[in-house]
């Protein structure tokens, strides 16, 4: 009889369900954002890290197993040699983590949706959108669940801004503003750090660097909340600092459906910006505006009353929906490792809702999909062509 992870029955409405066990993730990838996923994954209680492909030397891979607690049989030196073995395994993995520089992204997804196992990869999904499309493709024909890492999208408030603008409480929307300003590319001696150097060669990047990376996120976030699609954009990107082979900083006009005009900008040459990610949309009746490094909070203004100020936590006026994303009581704050937790607590009710064979209300699941990885693939290509043009309109296919 095969094990079912869900309850029988559940409140789709109400908080998400505990499972029968916790689930086994995999881990692709040995650099330190594959460490926070891991420990935000461990945080959601809903998985246990259970096999690792961390390093492709052989000794090295089982260092860095036994650093995690790995078994040693279960640290591999390739993710070929991880899927076939844990798709052989009756305690094989329920899914994998996929954080390798960009040029590795694809053939790795491949590798585990084809031996039947659900993949979240970072971003960007691919450096080329035909891999992106091949990639939906193949989710879609195997069934697997394929989370993309837009971990923006799975704080807290940001869930609220969706629900606020969703509804209709700022009318109908007239402009989208996101920015993305980072500063730690300021020294001019950065480019030559080893864990820099990958993010501008273009053979592992792909044809951007900033934008890819950071510029991902903006556009993202800006459609995730809007439920607006980006349709065309303007671009013009810049070396800022020292010479660089890829763009430190891009600057863009927007254009979403409907003709609703915006900017976006991102950079890493921004001193006193760390998590510098805002985003603000405006519209008929009223505005959303939500800060990064001010995350607990989401600004809501109808225009001709008060301005308020939402905050996280439990009763404070946040939905239903959004108080399933909350940890801690308003006062103590929370972060990017909660709001990576919230995506792998999502991740975790897809893999067992696939398994156990469960129709899932379309609105109760709201991680980035890998049909959005592939739109921030098609976003980075048309702002590559943009740039080429001068900056010229280029429309997203």
């Amino acid at each position: 009889m095969t094990e079912r992870l869900l309850p029988e029955s559940f409140n789709f409405d109400g908080p998400f369900p505990k499972l029968s066990r916790r689930l086994r993730l995999g881990v692709v990838g040995g650099g330190r954002i594959s460490a926070t996923q891991a420990t935000a994954a461990r945080l959601s209680d809903l998985w246990e890290v259970a096999a690792g492909a961390l390093s492709s030397d052989a000794t090295r891979s089982k260092a860095r197993g036994a650093e995690w607690f790995l078994p040693q049989e279960r640290c591999y030196t390739s993710f070929e040699e991880m899927a076939l073995a844990e798709a052989a395994r009756p305690d094989g993995v329920d899914a994998v983590m996929i954080t390798t520089p960009n040029h590795l992204h694809f053939a790795a997804a491949q590798a585990f949706l084809e031996a039947g196992i659900g993949v979240l990869c970072d971003k960007p999904l691919t450096n080329d959108v035909g891999e992106a499309e091949a990639l939906v493709s193949m989710a879609a024909q195997t069934g697997q669940v394929f989370g993309v890492g837009y971990v923006m999208s799975c704080f807290p408030m940001i869930r609220q801004a969706r629900e606020i603008v969703t509804a209709g409480q700022i009318g109908k929307i007239n402009q989208i503003h996101v920015e993305f300003l980072q500063d730690w590319m300021t020294p001019q001696e950065v480019a030559d750090a080893p864990h820099v150097k990958w993010r501008l060669d273009p053979k592992v990047s792909g044809p951007t660097s900033c934008v890819g990376d950071i510029g991902t996120h903006a556009a993202h976030l800006a459609s995730f909340v809007s439920g607006l699609e980006m349709t065309h954009l303007r671009a013009e990107f810049h070396v800022c600092g020292a010479p660089k082979p890829l763009e430190d900083t891009a600057f863009m006009f927007t254009r979403y459906v409907d003709e609703v005009p915006g900017t976006l900008m991102a950079t890493r040459l921004a001193p006193g910006n760390r998590g510098g990610l805002r985003l603000r949309i405006y519209g008929s009746e009223g505005g959303v505006e939500w800060d990064l490094e001010k995350a607990e909070q989401l600004k809501l203004n109808i225009y001709g009353q008060p301005d308020q100020v939402l905050s996280r936590g439990h009763g404070h006026g946040l939905s239903a929906h959004t108080e399933r994303f909350v940890r801690a009581g308003r006062g103590f704050p929370e972060g990017i490792i909660e709001a990576w937790a919230n995506l792998y607590t999502e991740l975790a009710m897809a893999v067992a809702s696939r398994r156990d064979g469960v129709a899932v209300p379309d609105e109760w699941l709201a991680f980035p999909k890998v049909s959005e990885g592939a739109d921030g693939v098609r976003f980075i290509a048309a702002s590559v062509r943009s740039n080429e043009a001068s900056g010229s309109w280029t429309p997203i296919p």
